[in-house]
């Protein structure tokens, strides 16, 4: 895994530094797990640009649980109507923040079983939670793991829930907490959902799909 993660890396420095993920931003900007938890809600369908600079304009606002518990959903509307299910995301994130505020005393939960009882809130979620938040091993699979550790040959999978799985089994614990962001980086910057370019990535020679392609198109010749 180690080669993997690595040879992500280098191929992306070699073209162009990735900007960090949303999440890691958040996490390294260390604006705690609340943030955290409502940044990964908002991003769903929405580029990391837009999420992280939304999430810094609400929590300039709406500074902890409490204050976006009690907020007015046009309010918080105004502020995150850049992102996708704006109207959905907002009536959610006060649902989740009031929750947080009363039943949890504004603390985050910090384990899996907790989190996913939060309204919105599935395993990739509380994954992110426990990676970005509190730095727990975990692997969040959004579309990116899942392609790309499909693509790899890492996994057969046809859904994240398999895939996280599979992944929990196949690969050491202590390679978890760069999973996510690693492979994010590489799905939105190399390894595409349409036209990923093979002809740059250090890893190819250990790529099921690039090796089913290029066997493809010899037998096309």
């Amino acid at each position: 895994m180690r080669k993997i993660l690595r040879g992500m890396m280098d191929t992306m420095n070699a073209v162009n530094p990735p900007r960090m993920t949303a999440l890691k931003e958040l996490h390294e900007a260390e604006t705690g797990p609340f943030s955290i938890l409502i940044g990964t809600i908002l991003s769903a369908r929405t580029k990391d640009e837009t999420t992280t600079k939304i999430v810094k304009v609400l929590f300039s606002k709406y500074k902890n649980p409490k204050e976006l518990a009690n907020a007015k959903i046009k309010d918080v509307e105004k502020v995150i109507k850049s992102i996708g299910f704006y109207h959905v995301k907002s009536k959610r994130i006060i649902e989740v923040a009031k929750i947080i505020d009363k039943k949890y005393k504004g603390k985050v939960p910090d384990d899996m079983d907790t989190l996913v009882q939060l309204p919105g809130v599935g395993r990739k979620t509380a994954n992110c939670v426990l990676v970005y938040a509190y730095e727990k091993p975990a692997i969040p699979v959004d579309i990116h793991v899942h392609r790309i550790s499909n693509r790899l040959g890492l996994v057969d999978t046809k859904n994240p829930e398999e895939t996280e799985q599979e992944l929990m089994k196949k690969i050491q614990k202590k390679y978890w907490l760069e999973i996510n962001d690693t492979f994010v980086m590489y799905g939105q910057n190399i390894c595409k959902p349409i036209s990923p370019m093979c002809n740059i990535c250090k890893i190819k020679k250990n790529c099921k799909y690039y090796k089913l392609k290029i066997k493809k198109l010899h037998k096309d010749i």
